[in-house]
């Protein structure tokens, strides 16, 4: 009798992760995943994948570890008598976001996991959270994405309405890329697919 080879697991496999997240995290997500029409997972492996190369999010997340963890040539000291935050509950409701992470990226999920003690999924949720809030990520996001929809020269004008609406806006708040690119799908009522068209044509009006 023929035994069957084993079959060889996939170098570039990706590993499933569904962290339990605030919902006003969650629709900040979905938010921005449908404003520049990227999937969801997309979108959250990309603010994971920021937060861990931020030396901002995880300078305010060393304050946390219960163990050693690394950052390039910078070495964060743990302390176990930190309270971990495994056991932390969320007060506000809460949803799961369901990402697919690369082995690479999975494996520095895991060290901070390891550095909170938590697990890998309490750590994407801790990551999520602290990489929006430290971190100007919708706003990069979105402008890259605008980068691709629009040529350089819309783009330029573009930048010069942006520069216009700020220096007369009455309020204290900057408008950001991603403000901008939701205010354009709330006034032309078009789907994502549209987003390009809503750009061209607001731009026009603004001539």
């Amino acid at each position: 009798m023929i035994q069957g080879k084993e079959r060889k697991k996939r170098s570039d496999k990706k590993i499933d992760c569904k962290p339990t997240i605030s919902m006003q995290l969650k629709e900040c997500i979905y938010r921005l995943a449908y404003i520049t029409n990227t999937p969801v997972k997309d979108v959250a492996e990309e603010i994971c994948v920021v937060g861990l190369r931020s030396r901002n999010v995880i300078e305010y997340l060393s304050q946390f570890f219960r163990r050693d963890f690394r950052l390039g040539n910078t070495f964060y000291m743990g302390d176990l008598e930190r309270e971990s935050l495994q056991a932390k509950k969320d007060k506000e409701k809460t949803g799961r976001v369901t990402i697919r992470f690369p082995q690479r990226t999975h494996e520095r999920i895991c060290a901070l996991a390891y550095a909170l003690d938590v697990t890998p999924s309490r750590a994407t949720a801790i990551l999520l959270e602290a990489s929006i809030t430290n971190t100007n990520f919708s706003n990069a996001f979105t402008r890259h994405y605008l980068q691709g929809k629009l040529d350089e020269g819309r783009m330029r004008e573009l930048k010069k309405v942006m520069r216009f609406i700020n220096q007369n806006n009455p309020y204290e708040e900057e408008i950001s890329w991603g403000v901008l690119l939701s205010y354009l799908y709330e006034e032309l009522k078009l789907g994502a697919n549209h987003v390009a068209n809503s750009l061209h044509v607001w731009l026009d009006q603004k001539k």
